[in-house]
């Protein structure tokens, strides 16, 4: 299926590894030129470069810590400067410093806030005068399940990132026609989630890193998720074919959530 985005462009935070990554291959694929960022220089310059070897759009990569306003500024100069418009949007994070309630310090709460709301925020804020003169401007903002079927385990990750849920809602409409949705990821293999199974076979949880990934998914599809398929996803939610498709929150989770 031709998306019809070749030739537009796209920019997907925290982009150098993970569900970011994924999703700028997925739109470069189609054609897009991406605009990816990151904190480290290294990471991000090898994405690029392995973007360019795979895919078919530009690829500009442009070094920013987006909890930084200056960052912000810089990055939306960048763009306009490398291609004159922005047409698509998403926004991926890592995962916050999460656990029980009483073992988060006031401090962790602020830090997750900036990182996981306020980047958000300044990035929307800055990128809205050139994304709004793109006749095919779209949002993507990548959360988590747990915004919508909490765990105890992850306080954050059901709190915090549920405020992106509400700034999805209020942008689909105040900011029609630009479509804006979320997408709800479950486990997926990426670096940080091979680490934090890691993590369980050293605790002795697991007897291997095979059977924690297994053990992480959870679902009835019985394996991990990719990055590839959130980028699939938000390809699909950023193009023409999803033109009647706003203020939605999609799970990308193979089942794993029991509510409805």
């Amino acid at each position: 299926m031709d998306l019809g985005i070749h030739g537009n462009t796209a920019l997907v935070t925290a982009s150098s590894s993970g569900m970011g990554f994924g999703c700028a291959r997925s739109l470069s694929l189609e054609g897009a030129n991406v605009v990816i960022c990151g904190r480290d220089s290294d990471r991000l310059t090898g994405a690029k470069e392995t973007l360019e070897d795979e895919t078919k759009g530009d690829i500009l990569a442009v070094q920013a810590d987006l909890t930084q306003p200056e960052d912000v500024t810089n990055l939306l100069n960048e763009i306009k400067k490398e291609f004159g418009r922005l047409d698509h949007i998403v926004t991926s994070a890592g995962q916050p410093i999460d656990g029980k309630f009483n073992n988060l310090e006031i401090d962790n709460w602020y830090a997750a806030y900036d990182t996981f709301t306020m980047s958000v925020v300044r990035t929307l804020q800055a990128a809205y005068p050139l994304l709004s003169a793109s006749e095919v401007g779209s949002v993507v903002l990548i959360t988590a399940t747990a915004v919508k079927e909490t765990n105890p385990n992850m306080t954050m990750s059901s709190s915090v990132r549920k405020s992106l849920i509400g700034l999805m809602k209020v942008l689909s409409f105040e900011w029609a026609p630009i479509r804006v949705n979320a997408i709800m990821p479950g486990s997926h293999d990426t670096p940080l989630m091979i680490r934090h199974a890691q993590e369980t076979v050293e605790s002795g949880k697991y007897s291997s890193l095979p059977e924690a990934l297994l053990g992480w998914a959870d679902n009835p599809l019985n394996r991990m998720g990719t990055p590839e398929e959130i980028g699939d996803v938000a390809a699909f939610l950023s193009s023409p074919r999803a033109g009647y498709v706003t203020g939605a929150a999609i799970p990308v989770d193979g089942g794993r959530m029991h509510c409805a």
